[in-house]
């Protein structure tokens, strides 16, 4: 028997974080709008029109809507959480499906979404490859998920505070991939043409207690499976807010670190790197210079100029 890594989130306790999150969604709506908005410019500047779209992580469907109004005959919206799924389906069709397990046939859609969902995923590799296969080939992939840095003062904050409570420290925020490992995740998967960048949002808060509010209303609290189970002190997340650095005007500013991710399913009509050897004209003729060949010592210079 083959036993495999530990895994580094506990998917059930994420499920439950998003079924508690689906009544109260909604007071998230405008950062989750704001981060939509980013996925939805990428899917703007491609000529490509699409036919079937899948939402993967949808939440309650305000990306799976923004894809209809594009004019998406038929979209799909897909979360872990069956209470999101049922808010979902007030607007179109909407199943819960685990992003680790898709239960989609091999090419059911030209083009699949993911805002603020993969980052959960124990094997992302495995998810990416996944998401390939339920493409057409010359399906269009994009995803926004956190990077490293993202949260970064609170991470700090929170084990600054409770090793000050309780002498120790556990996880409490979770861990990112940074830009270089998700544009290596395209490529493992298999996605032609990968692309990975990062742009970083900031948010603002008078108050720290309604950062806390937005996390659990997105359904982003701590599911890292290494966590202590310990009910926290009553001190240690007041001492943790009150650590928090705030700007000149006296609001919390935290960073979000979005990586957008973007692959194509591979297919024969897409452009393929020339040859070796192949090209057309010599790159030395491009740089007016003199092309020698491999091994060669160029000739010196004259030695009466310079000194």
């Amino acid at each position: 028997m083959t036993v495999g890594p530990e895994p580094v989130f506990d998917r059930r306790s994420v499920r439950l974080h998003r079924d508690r999150a689906a009544a109260r969604i909604d007071e998230a709506a405008p950062l989750l709008s704001a981060i939509a908005d980013r996925l939805l410019d990428r899917l703007d500047d491609t000529t490509r029109r699409f036919s079937r779209a899948l939402d993967l992580g949808g939440r309650h469907g305000l990306v799976a809507e923004a894809l209809r109004a594009r004019g998406i005959p038929f979209v799909v919206s897909a979360d872990l959480s069956p209470r999101l799924a049922t808010r979902a389906a007030r607007s179109g069709p909407a199943i819960a499906a685990d992003e680790e397990w898709l239960p989609f046939a091999p090419a059911s859609f030209d083009l699949i979404v993911s805002c603020l969902s993969l980052h959960w995923v124990n094997d992302l590799p495995g998810a990416l490859i996944q998401i390939r296969r339920a493409l057409v080939p010359d399906g269009l992939f994009l995803a926004v998920m956190p990077g490293l840095g993202t949260l970064a003062p609170l991470r700090a904050a929170l084990l600054g505070a409770e090793a000050e409570t309780t002498g120790g420290a556990s996880p409490r925020v979770s861990p990112f991939a940074d830009l270089a490992d998700a544009a290596a995740l395209l490529q493992r998967a298999g996605f032609a043409l990968p692309v990975a960048d990062g742009d970083t949002l900031t948010v603002t808060y008078d108050d720290p207690v309604a950062l806390i509010r937005d996390l659990r209303a997105l359904g982003e609290t701590n599911a890292v499976a290494q966590r202590s189970r310990r009910i926290p002190p009553r001190a240690l997340f007041a001492s943790a807010l009150a650590r928090l650095p705030r700007d000149g005007e006296g609001r919390i500013a935290l960073p979000l670190v979005l990586l957008t991710l973007t692959g194509w399913a591979p297919a024969e009509s897409q452009p393929k790197p020339l040859r070796p050897g192949s090209a057309a004209a010599r790159l030395a003729d491009a740089l007016g210079a003199v092309e020698h060949a491999a091994g060669e010592t160029p000739p010196l210079a004259p030695s009466g100029g310079a000194r």
